[in-house]
């Protein structure tokens, strides 16, 4: 599991990168409308979604494929369309569509951190971006009536923050993958003074 998730390196870089570009679209867009925020959105969940399905199935290693990142895309991909395809949708709902989309992609984030923990090196930054979406998730849940300044801003900075972490990742998991692996293995090994004579 761990090699495929060096290889697909990529995967978290680019949804980090989605993210970041999504984030800097919204707050920069003058005059940005709900219907706006949405369109991007859409956009943003399903390149993401692309991007984590590809990933899992460009990297399978002799039938093994990566669930969560099939089940994640598959989503964020369904999340997105829901999003395009029915813009005149009430904005409760499509704010609430973003808010299901992040507590999931939270869940099957914070599950891939706790499987990669004993083996690969800074699986804490997706942990964190895990944690990130699934704060933002609860939020919108919680106060989904907000205004759609307050929305911009607070998507706009979920958006930002775990992109940043995943991009972080996906450097950081390219630099393992380009040092052959080696240096993701956590384990302690022996010190060879302490070897027996033979």
């Amino acid at each position: 599991m761990e090699s495929i998730f060096l290889r697909s390196w990529w995967v978290p870089a680019l949804r980090g990168l989605l993210g970041i570009l999504f984030a800097v679209l919204a707050i920069a867009w003058p005059g940005l409308t709900l219907l706006s925020l949405v369109a991007l959105f859409a956009a943003y969940a399903i390149l993401g979604g692309v991007a984590s399905l590809a990933g899992a199935l460009r990297h399978r290693n002799g039938g093994e494929t990566r669930w969560d990142a099939v089940i994640l895309g598959l989503v964020s991909i369904g999340a997105g369309l829901v999003a395009a395809y029915h813009p005149a949708a009430t904005a409760l709902v499509l704010v609430l569509i973003m808010g299901a989309n992040a507590l999931v992609v939270g869940v099957l984030d914070m599950l891939a951190a706790i499987r990669l923990r004993r083996s690969v090196a800074g699986e804490w930054m997706l942990a964190l971006a895990g944690i990130a979406s699934l704060v933002f998730g609860a939020l919108v849940f919680a106060r989904p009536g907000a205004g759609a300044l307050a929305l911009v801003w607070f998507v706009s900075l979920y958006a930002f923050a775990t992109g940043v972490l995943l991009l972080a990742l996906g450097l950081r998991m390219r630099a393992l993958a380009r040092a052959g692996g080696a240096a993701h293995d956590r384990r302690v090994l022996p010190d060879r003074r302490m070897a027996p004579a033979r």
